[in-house]
């Protein structure tokens, strides 16, 4: 049986310092020291050992293959939930705790999104040079520069890496079509210089391989990182690169779930006996983001032909019979499995009846139906500026400044939710032992990483505490064990016995 898709979302934040230091990377610094010292009056630093994003899933890295670098020297912190914040490159990230389904993920998801925001409050107060940030959820910054959202999941070892490949593939390249973020324009010659006057997706057109271990060049559509973060002889983690930067909860709930719910399927071999592969993987991904019609043609390998939406169709019928023979266990249990299953299917069919009927749901068409309805009015071309403000303006996370907040689309998870996973980890996880180490015992926990904590007892040497499994460090394994401990060498103690 499928393992338990363990998930995670890494949100790389665009950002903009008017005045003063310009300086993506220093603002960035600005941001989270800001929360750390002004907010939670805490910063503990992520632990470097065990990083290691040049292994390669091929087993050893392709010829022209670059790892991606590990800035060590920028700030790094470890939260009371779980998370990490941290600089990466020139930009924030918030990266989700581990979290057990899809609905937790958008709850963490949306807990960092408030940290952000929090953080540029922070700054504001505390700058005196006349910055001033602005924090925006995207994915490019319209001069031909990405960055990226990537998720996270667990996957069995056991399960050969090309199955993988093979069988995923397809799913991302059409789930843009539920998932894309929206985009005016492009950046890019993917489209051999046609005019694009609107995109489904912000990161397609970003994409150049089927395959392959780099992050910022030659990005590929299935990654080949193979760091687990966990024990390597049983676990691999899927470090997936092809997704938009969500706001509206309900596609982002879609992008994971629907993920998890594919890795299940190809865990047990359930992807059906002719898994769907496209001619030109890279092709199809740019051809899907430039059809706003959901009908265009895409080649596939055996000389067939078919949209996006007939490949989602087949996934999602795929998907069903799997959980009818299999259950929904791995993916969170039968309340989380079904409203996956449910949302995947009534989204499917809007999209084949009317898109645009998805303006609540869907960022891509949330922002078309706002962008239309001011073209309408003013009468504008998709070349005017004002419509490239307006896309960047959807995704400020200042109150006053989002347009997205104006909206009033669908939630599927409450502010009080949202406010609880800004500060306390999740309980099914690893996680959680993580966070309640960092809450309880702030000045004794020196590093952490998703892996370890490394405790100071006062008295050399340092203690590493390993947490291999992500299944272990439960509320349900710890939380008695920590309320009975009174100090970290007490819960050291408690945990050698």
């Amino acid at each position: 049986m499928a393992i338990e898709k363990v998930c995670g979302i890494e949100t790389e934040y665009g950002i903009q310092v008017v005045g003063g230091d310009p300086n993506p990377i220093a603002g960035s610094s600005v941001l989270i020291n800001a929360y750390a010292h002004e907010v939670v009056h805490r910063r503990t630093a992520w632990d470097f050992d065990d990083e290691s994003p040049g292994n390669d899933a091929r087993g050893e890295a392709q010829p022209g293959a670059m790892p991606p670098a590990i800035e060590t020297h920028l700030v790094n912190s470890v939260l009371t939930n779980g998370a990490r914040y941290y600089v990466d490159h020139a930009h924030p990230e918030f990266s989700t705790p581990e979290c057990l389904d899809a609905l937790e993920c958008v709850r963490y998801d949306r807990a960092g999104e408030e940290i952000l925001r929090r953080s540029v409050e922070a700054a504001d107060r505390l700058t005196h040079d006349g910055r001033r940030f602005s924090v925006y959820k995207n994915n490019s910054d319209g001069k031909g520069n990405s960055y990226g959202c990537h998720e996270n999941y667990l996957v069995a070892r056991s399960v050969p890496f090309d199955r993988i490949v093979t069988s995923v593939t397809p799913h991302f390249v059409t789930r843009q079509i539920y998932a894309g973020a929206g985009k005016v324009g492009a950046e890019t010659a993917a489209f051999d210089g046609q005019r694009v006057d609107y995109q489904i997706s912000q990161r397609a057109e970003f994409f150049e391989e089927r395959v392959g271990l780099e992050t910022t060049l030659k990005r590929p559509i299935v990654n080949t990182r193979d760091e687990p973060h966990a024990d390597p002889s049983r676990y691999r983690r899927l470090h997936v690169i092809v997704g938009d930067s969500n706001l509206c909860e309900v596609a982002t709930f879609l992008k994971v779930g629907t993920t998890a719910l594919v890795l299940s399927m190809i865990e047990d071999d359930a992807t059906g006996p002719r898994p769907l592969d496209f001619a030109d993987p890279v092709r199809a991904m740019h051809a899907v983001s430039q059809d706003l019609t959901l009908r265009r043609a895409l080649r596939m390998a055996d000389g067939s032909t078919a949209t996006a939406l007939d490949v989602q169709w087949h996934l999602y019928e795929l998907a069903r019979k799997y959980a009818m023979d299999h259950g929904t266990a791995s993916v969170g249990g039968a309340d989380v499995g079904t409203l996956i299953l449910d949302r995947w299917g009534g989204v499917l069919e809007a999209l084949e009846a009317d898109p645009m009927s998805l303006a609540g749901q869907l960022d891509w068409v949330a922002k078309l139906h706002l962008l239309e309805g001011y073209r309408a009015r003013h009468d504008l071309a998709w070349q005017d500026r004002r419509l490239a403000a307006m896309d960047l303006q959807y995704h400020d996370l200042r109150p006053a400044r989002s347009l997205f907040s104006r909206l009033g689309t669908e939630r599927l998870v409450s502010d009080e939710e949202v406010a609880r996973a800004v500060e306390t980890p999740p309980r099914g996880t690893r996680a959680w032992f993580r966070g309640a180490c960092l809450a309880r015992w702030p000045d004794a926990v020196v590093t952490a990483n998703w892996d370890s904590l490394v405790f100071d007892l006062g008295q050399d040497p340092l203690r590493r505490v390993p947490m291999m499994d992500p299944l272990r460090g439960t509320a349900d394994h710890v939380e008695e064990l920590l309320q009975k401990s009174s100090t970290p060498a007490d819960l050291l103690s408690r945990l050698s016995q």
